[in-house]
């Protein structure tokens, strides 16, 4: 079964949403580095439990986020390469390239939604510490 062709355009109409992504993504690592700071440099102090468990939660949730961001990277790398195929009218390269593109920001998705579930986590681990402390 062939293909329809691919136009020049379809690939570039990813490149505002990769790029929104990865700055979420660097946001939300970034945040992340300056909260692993600030509970390790507490863990060193106190080497409270907790906070420990909140650090490999952290630790989770950044390797998480670089594999969202390499796959964000993917995703734009095949862009660029699907365009370059359709430009120089190669349309079965640029479809594959671009299914390829769309098939890496699948997955930096889902681990962004993986990673929310562990952002999650982190904090019910807050809230049974405040528990805790209450009772």
């Amino acid at each position: 079964m062939a293909l329809p062709d691919l136009p020049l355009s379809t690939p570039s109409l990813l490149f505002p949403t990769i790029s929104l992504l990865m700055l979420a993504h660097t946001n939300r690592f970034l945040g992340l580095a300056s909260v692993v700071r600030g509970l390790h440099a507490s863990w060193q102090t106190t080497r409270e439990p907790m906070l420990l468990e909140q650090i490999t939660n952290l630790r989770k949730r950044i390797r998480i986020i670089k594999q969202m961001q390499t796959l964000g990277v993917l995703s734009l790398m095949f862009c660029v390469v699907s365009m370059t195929f359709l430009f120089f009218d190669r349309q079965p390269g640029g479809q594959v390239a671009f299914g390829l593109s769309l098939l890496f920001m699948f997955g930096s998705l889902a681990l962004t939604l993986a990673e929310i579930q562990v952002s999650g986590r982190a904090l019910d681990l807050q809230m049974r510490d405040v528990k805790y402390r209450e009772d």
